[in-house]
């Protein structure tokens, strides 16, 4: 198997891609965790969690190349060299931060303390991480007996060795759990998580290879994660992205961080406020993936009413959807795709100046396709979403020329529901969603030519969408799916279902008479009509 070596991390093997929402390793171990929170809320158990699994994984990927140059010594290597470690792009773990103590005093009442000196030192000999491991395992509201049986269930897990490298065993094991912390959490949980059904259309449409790659409120960091998981399954190479993040919360910033970290990915992640601290002003970006907090209408838009990026019109002070879009517009590069999330309302709504702003976005000529996608995809929201995609230039050389043309898909009716109330795109909707897409961009080697199918997608001109005030809702340019022609006659079908109308009335006539009978046996008469 291929190896490469990895910004972190002394070599990564090439993961499979695996969309599914259920995965039996990684479903055992959140329940086994799980049962370990007792009454403490899912917002401050996932740091717990989480924290404890990034030290474990650098762990094991220490003590790993630790052996290795111990049996080195004679060659003149020095196991307790941090350079060593570093030469190869390893997280150095200084000896009060080694799994190994942990585990040894993992019963003991001071381990919350231990857990603590161990981040604290982790961050202190590797700069990339200050200010981002959790350092509160010692409050006395963590129980430390429950702690100590966590330390010891994660002990039993291989996650930094070469094997479970191999196996991208961390990564799944992050990931699910970033889910199932967001689905306990409800409305906070998609603070951080965007889920990856809805990513991977996104990252897949785009197909992000080379260039400067930024996400505006970029969570926990899963856009960069799939956008790596694509180059790589791809056979691109990694140092052909640059990676450019901010978000605003400081505690996902450090969830950022960490999910990068472990997965050996560098990037620029800036905390702050994306609209009132820009921490990349000057950045043109050539692929900008972002999923933007819904209808937020505490933004503080009041403050930025002469803003250089409202070019096509002010948004509303009560909803920052269309300062979200005018923003990913700004730093778009001259040749520069954008593929972002943002409520159903934003392709149709006319309050408070948005319907001005989309229709001067539309003659600018920068929405290449929208997608509406099916509800229940979120852990968050119930609020209806969808895709859009943005092309600063339609016409530079990469595809064919689709000046004046916008595609439509309508994805409502696609999806699988995983439990009783989240659905999920499967990798067929998927890879049908983006070949639509790539057929109609023109992109070289698709090898099957565009074209329009009735509820599905439908390729319209910027004078079908003025006759439709500017309204970009995929189910008003797609039509009604066609339907299969069953062969039977019409004379012979009304004939048909007129009978069976007249079966079903008769036998309703029957149960009315029954019913009344019954009633009329309790004394429980029906009145005469």
């Amino acid at each position: 198997m291929t190896q490469r070596r990895g910004s972190r991390g002394v070599y990564r093997n090439k993961p499979a891609i695996n969309n599914s929402a259920t995965l039996g390793f990684e479903k055992r171990m959140w329940e086994a965790t799980d049962a370990l929170r007792g009454s403490m809320d899912a917002a401050d158990y996932k740091h717990v969690v989480l924290g404890l699994i990034f030290l474990k994984y650098i762990s094991d990927s220490f003590e790993e190349l630790h052996a290795r140059l111990e049996a080195e010594r004679s060659q003149g290597a020095d196991p307790e060299d941090p350079d060593e470690y570093r030469a190869l792009n390893v997280f150095w773990v200084p000896p009060e931060a080694r799994w190994s103590r942990l585990k040894d005093n993992a019963v003991q009442p001071i381990i919350g303390q231990l857990v603590d000196e161990a981040m604290e030192a982790v961050e202190r000999d590797n700069p990339f991480l200050k200010g981002v491991l959790p350092k509160d395992y010692a409050r006395p509201a963590l129980d430390k007996q429950r702690l100590g049986q966590l330390i010891n269930l994660i002990s039993n897990i291989g996650l930094g060795d070469e094997e479970s490298r191999s196996k991208d065993i961390l990564g799944r094991v992050y990931e699910y759990f970033l889910a199932q912390f967001a689905s306990a959490e409800g409305k906070k949980g998609g603070e951080f998580y965007t889920p990856r059904c809805i990513v991977r259309p996104l990252v897949e449409m785009l197909q992000p290879f080379r260039g400067r790659v930024y996400d505006p409120c970029c969570g926990s960091a899963g856009m960069f994660v799939q956008s790596e998981e694509f180059i790589r399954a791809h056979g691109g190479r990694l140092g052909d992205i640059a990676i450019y993040g901010q978000e605003s919360n400081y505690t996902t910033w450090r969830l950022a961080k960490m999910n990068l970290a472990i997965r050996g990915i560098e990037g620029q992640i800036a905390h702050g406020d994306s609209f009132h601290n820009d921490r990349f002003p000057d950045l043109k970006a050539d692929y900008i993936l972002a999923n933007p907090p819904f209808n937020v209408s505490d933004w503080r838009g009041e403050l930025l009413r002469e803003d250089k990026r409202w070019r096509y019109g002010v948004p509303p002070v009560g909803n920052a959807n269309f300062a979200w879009v005018q923003h990913i517009i700004y730093h778009l590069a001259p040749t520069g795709l954008a593929g972002f999330v943002l409520a159903n309302g934003s392709m149709s709504s006319n309050q408070s100046g948005e319907g001005e702003i989309r229709k001067n976005i539309i003659e600018a000529d920068l929405v290449d396709c929208m997608v509406a996608l099916p509800g229940q995809l979120f852990y968050s929201t119930q609020i209806p979403a969808c895709l859009w995609f943005l092309a600063r230039d339609k016409k530079n050389g990469r595809f064919r020329d689709r000046r004046g043309q916008v595609l439509f898909i309508d994805a409502r009716k696609m999806g699988r529901m995983v439990d009783r109330t989240h659905r999920e795109l499967t990798e067929d909707d998927i890879a049908r969603i983006a070949g639509a897409y790539h057929a109609w961009r023109g992109d070289k080697g698709v090898g099957r030519k565009y074209e329009d199918i009735p509820g599905f997608c439908k390729s319209a001109t910027l004078e079908e969408i003025r006759k439709h005030g500017y309204v970009l809702t995929p189910g008003r340019y797609v039509g009604a799916e066609k339907k299969e022609d069953d062969g039977e006659p019409f004379a012979e079908k009304k004939q048909r279902l007129v009978a069976q109308l007249r079966e079903q009335q008769a036998e309703a006539a029957k149960l009315d008479a029954a019913i009344a009978a019954n009633l009329k046996n309790l004394g429980f008469p029906l009145k005469e009509e």
